[in-house]
């Protein structure tokens, strides 16, 4: 697939739900509203949608949330989606979380054939843990980091850099992570969905994460790529892996090859515009394929070429008025 300036689209992330158990300060508001159950995809539907994917080129397959691991009988998705590892349709499965249900579903995931897992993690300070997510149990999440390492799991921890939060930490992360042997890649607030406060008081940029860094530790560019938006160093003091995604300061759309799905069967080519295509229709209108494919193929035709992120003091209303949790983060 070939969108209209000349880049593959090869990835395609996918969430299975805008539920979470975690209320993140920069992602969502503590009083939440989700999409009814009644408008969610089914998993065998998500199955065929994401099959269709892959026989139309897709080489990796990212499940997100919301918390994926709080759908009802997400194993049998995993389960469903990992013989295209086994046929070579399909290069990686991964998954994207926030490590409270890990502990139980790590071992079971290894087994769908899943290789990486990110899990968020912004502080290691419990009580800090809880203020930012509102009311996460720290350890559970530890406990979830132990079983993937214990299941065979390539984790990377998933940062977000927030000014006055947690931004005398980013030292005891890269120090923790490459004691660990985790990557660990630091993420700018987006500036998607009301939160119930102000970005521009959360927002860092990493180029001001990098500097500090660098004080202490040396960071040597790598040409090293997951298949997503970060861009890696490597860190001469732990040999570790550090990445920086940049979507305000520097953004990486010149390279993008991912369109993400919503658990409703809503298609964004871009995380940071508006414009999307419903597959839900087409996928229940036929028992067939060609409706759905068309609509893919339309959809790709009209994927732009970069998003639209910006945080200004002078607007309160984010730039993508759609939750993070929505799109799959």
């Amino acid at each position: 697939m070939l969108d209209p300036f000349g880049r593959t689209v090869s990835y395609l992330r996918v969430s299975v739900t805008d539920r979470c158990d975690l209320r993140c300060v920069y992602c969502m508001s503590e009083d939440m509203t989700f999409v009814p159950r009644a408008e969610l995809l089914s998993l065998e539907e998500l199955d065929r949608v994401c099959s269709e994917f892959v026989a139309l080129g897709v080489k990796k397959l990212r499940i997100t949330g919301g918390e994926p691991l709080v759908r009802r009988n997400v194993m049998s998705l995993f389960d469903a989606l990992g013989r295209h590892l086994k046929t070579g349709a399909l290069d990686e499965l991964t998954l994207t979380t926030n490590g409270t249900h890990l502990a139980r579903y790590a071992a079971d995931l290894a087994r769908t054939g899943v290789k990486r897992v990110n899990i968020s993690l912004d502080t290691l300070r419990p009580d800090r843990f809880k203020a930012i997510t509102r009311w996460g149990d720290f350890a559970k999440v530890m406990d979830g980091i132990e079983a993937a390492t214990a299941a065979g799991l390539k984790v990377k921890i998933n940062a977000v850099a927030l000014k006055g939060i947690n931004d005398d930490e980013f030292d005891d992360l890269v120090a923790w992570c490459g004691a660990r042997g985790h990557d660990l890649v630091f993420i700018e607030v987006m500036p998607m969905g009301e939160i119930g406060g102000d970005r521009n008081d959360q927002y860092m940029p990493l180029s001001m994460v990098r500097a500090r860094l660098s004080q202490r530790f040396t960071l040597m560019p790598l040409a090293d790529t997951t298949g997503g938006p970060a861009r890696y160093t490597r860190c001469a003091e732990t040999g570790g892996r550090v990445g920086f995604i940049t979507p305000l300061t520097h953004n990486f759309c010149e390279s993008c090859n991912r369109v993400r799905l919503t658990c409703t069967g809503t298609l964004y080519m871009c995380l940071g515009q508006g414009d999307a295509a419903d597959l839900r229709t087409p996928l229940r209108r036929s028992e067939g394929n060609a409706l759905l494919r068309a609509a893919i193929l339309e959809a790709i035709s009209r994927k732009p070429k970069g998003h639209d992120f910006i945080i200004d003091r002078r607007s309160q209303t984010p730039a993508v008025p759609r939750h993070m949790s929505v799109t799959g983060g």
